[in-house]
């Protein structure tokens, strides 16, 4: 009974945002959508794992989309690339899905699209989820995969790494453990709307309860309970809000701004921006979690995009070091 009047609650709120966004009849559409079918903390994991798998089958595979399967170290992996690309530069995603559901196939639409626009080869990768493969599964089979590429004879000049929601957390714990192991950085990284903070202490997580349709705090702290296992939730290379984040390289991080988290982004590119990185943040109005992936119906999901391809770009096309 308290589920479902928090439901009604969150619709109440939603529905008056809604009314008062600019006139996007298809976001309206969209979020209206997610509102049918809400999170519920009675929902299993394997019906949440299935939800997501559904949602990513239905979006369509742009024009000229080519995926193969491949083996990298001991996790699956998949070469995506969409249209003419530059095979030696590399963009390697990491799928979210609050490190225990999501997959390759789900979020293949959005890679390949990512790769039409920055002119890449793209990696998308299929790290251990939790709670079989808690903490730290996720970040070694994310460090698995830059490695193999730097063992392929890839420059590490030529790769950019990104990720999105926990993917995103990853991305970021990536060149934290980059960094702990001086290993070379890659080129740059880019964050989509990332987890980086599994405290969820960021105001936004109340400020945006009322108007998020995705996420919300009592997600994310079951979602962290079983990643996180015995570790602790202010582990940099689960949080890596709470990093050391100097040397690190060029960042681009996008984020909706009605999401709950939000705050994760803007807290890490202050605290990137105080350790002299080189970092930009993109604050997407009245955007949801996870809105590229409606790239093929919402023109911000396709604008995200495209900044993503001309931010990879611009570091590509300038002379290397």
């Amino acid at each position: 009974m308290e589920t479902i009047k928090k439901h009604f609650i969150l619709k109440y709120h939603l529905t008056l945002f809604l009314e008062n966004m600019t006139d996007n009849l298809i976001l309206k559409n969209i979020i209206y959508a997610k509102l049918k079918n809400p999170y519920t903390e009675n929902k299993t994991i394997d019906q949440l794992r299935k939800e997501t798998e559904e949602a990513g089958n239905k979006i369509p595979l742009p024009k000229n989309t080519k995926f193969k399967r491949v083996s990298v170290g001991n996790i699956d992996a998949e070469w995506i690339t969409c249209g003419e690309v530059e095979t030696d530069k590399i963009f390697m995603f990491i799928h979210g899905g609050g490190y225990y559901r999501g997959s390759i196939a789900a979020t293949r639409a959005t890679v390949a699209r990512i790769s039409a626009e920055a002119k890449v080869r793209c990696l998308s990768i299929e790290y251990r989820l939790a709670p079989e493969h808690p903490f730290p599964a996720a970040i070694d089979d994310t460090f698995t995969a830059y490695n193999w590429l730097l063992k392929e004879g890839l420059n590490p000049k030529n790769i950019i790494v990104s990720g999105q929601s926990a993917g995103g957390g990853l991305c970021l714990a990536l060149l934290l453990k980059l960094k702990e192991k001086n290993f070379f950085q890659p080129r740059a990284a880019v964050a989509l709307s990332p987890w980086t903070d599994l405290t969820q202490s960021g105001k936004t997580m109340k400020i945006n309860a009322d108007i998020d349709p995705v996420i919300s705090k009592k997600y994310l702290d079951r979602m962290a309970n079983l990643y996180l296992a015995k570790t602790s939730n202010m582990s940099p290379l689960a949080s890596p809000l709470y990093g050391e984040l100097s040397g690190l390289p060029p960042l681009l991080v996008q984020v909706g701004s009605a999401e709950t988290m939000l705050d994760d982004s803007r807290r890490f590119v202050e605290k990137a921006k105080i350790a002299k990185v080189d970092v930009q943040i993109e604050v997407w109005k009245d955007m949801f979690h996870g809105w590229h992936g409606s790239a093929h119906i919402l023109k911000d999901g396709e604008k995200a995009i495209k900044s993503i391809g001309l931010f990879c770009r611009n570091l590509f096309n300038n002379k290397l070091d």
